[in-house]
């Protein structure tokens, strides 16, 4: 049996799927039990009295351009995160398998496996530049682990995993376990995606979305990048209008080629910024560390992060505090703003005498 079966969880392998009403957008559509009238503030295209396309064509086709793969190979989620809760869904039993990470990074992931009540096995990162263990990592998967969350550029370290350790464990996991690479920062990395491991190695899976690189954080949108018989599972259990009219239509105005050609300017911009925002922060007597970082963040070690914190608090800045982790006891995640909003940040740390 195909290894995206073997591992999949049986009841997930045989269900049957909810049948959506058709979607015959050309016909009067009087069999889905909709409204026959759009509501007076509705300034959508399609309206919002009728139900959206399940897995919109037209956005599929423009995600799978973007990135690189076959159409059917690309299922459109809300967010990573609900990509996260249905490979949590499809592939762990309750009190029997698990995930495996590698820690610090996205917190969504042993969220998502506890959730199912799955266990999740820690392989810490290793601390002095945060690099990946390959051979540790192998040596710890177990027949229970389904599967391997792998967080490129990794957050909240910021830092791009390597890629030979990635095609190790990738080589050495195959048909043992879902890899499931998360490239949520790349476009931020100035590396190229993985997408076309996704023909070499068949139990990869990718991470992707529309969140960070294309400002569209609040209308969630995400990929998820496999082989068809994966995406196929991933279908069965989805709900049948996961993403909502104005979502859709706002992601395929973020795809259009002029819009994703001033896309990758701003990123441009922005990385500049993330360079001034750096040499601030060296410059302040507040920081200790600022760790090298492929995304659009930084991640800072302050001997006085309450300091930091009550500071950029009161000239009404969040940043993250992440010293609730044991590997990073002194952390800030900053995210990279606009010159102005850096400029501020900057004055909150730049004044008063070193800790």
């Amino acid at each position: 049996m195909n290894p995206l079966f073997s591992l999949a969880r049986p009841e997930i392998r045989d269900i049957k799927p909810y049948a959506h009403a058709a979607w015959l957008p050309e016909l009067t559509r009087m069999h889905a039990n909709e409204a026959p009238w759009r509501p007076t503030a509705d300034i959508t295209e399609a309206g919002l009295n009728r139900y959206p396309e399940p897995q919109p064509a037209a956005l599929i086709e423009r995600l799978a351009a973007l990135y690189g793969v076959p159409s059917s190979w690309v299922l459109a989620t809300r967010g990573s995160d609900e990509a996260i809760d249905l490979l949590c869904r499809i592939y762990l039993r309750a009190g029997q398998d698990s995930i495996l990470q590698c820690s610090p990074t996205f917190g969504m992931y042993q969220v998502a496996a506890r959730i199912q009540g799955a266990g999740v096995v820690e392989v810490p990162l290793l601390a002095r530049d945060w690099a990946l263990d390959p051979e540790r990592l192998v040596a710890a998967w177990t027949p229970a682990v389904k599967l391997v969350y792998l967080c490129s550029p990794n957050n909240p370290t910021a830092n791009l995993l390597d890629r030979a350790a990635l095609e190790f464990v990738c080589q050495a996991l195959e048909g043992k376990a879902i890899v499931v690479l998360d490239e949520a920062y790349i476009e931020w990395s100035g590396s190229e995606s993985f997408a076309p491991w996704l023909q070499r190695f068949p139990t990869l899976a990718i991470l992707r979305t529309l969140s960070k690189a294309h400002a569209l954080a609040g209308a969630r949108v995400g990929a998820l990048l496999a082989a068809p018989e994966l995406i196929g599972l991933a279908r069965k259990i989805i709900p049948p209008y996961a993403l909502a009219v104005p979502t859709i239509e706002s992601a395929l105005q973020a795809l259009d080629p002029a819009a994703v050609r001033a896309s990758q300017l701003k990123i441009s911009a922005l990385l500049g910024e993330r360079d001034y925002l750096r040499r601030g922060l060296e410059s302040s007597p507040w920081v200790e560390k600022i760790w090298r970082s492929d995304a659009n963040f930084l991640l800072v070690d302050s001997p006085a992060a309450d300091q930091v914190l009550q500071g950029t608090l009161a000239a009404g800045i969040l940043v993250r505090d992440l010293r609730s982790h044991p590997a990073l006891p002194r952390s800030l995640r900053i995210s990279v703003g606009t010159r102005e909003q850096n400029d501020t940040l900057l004055e909150c740390v730049s004044t008063g005498a070193a800790p």
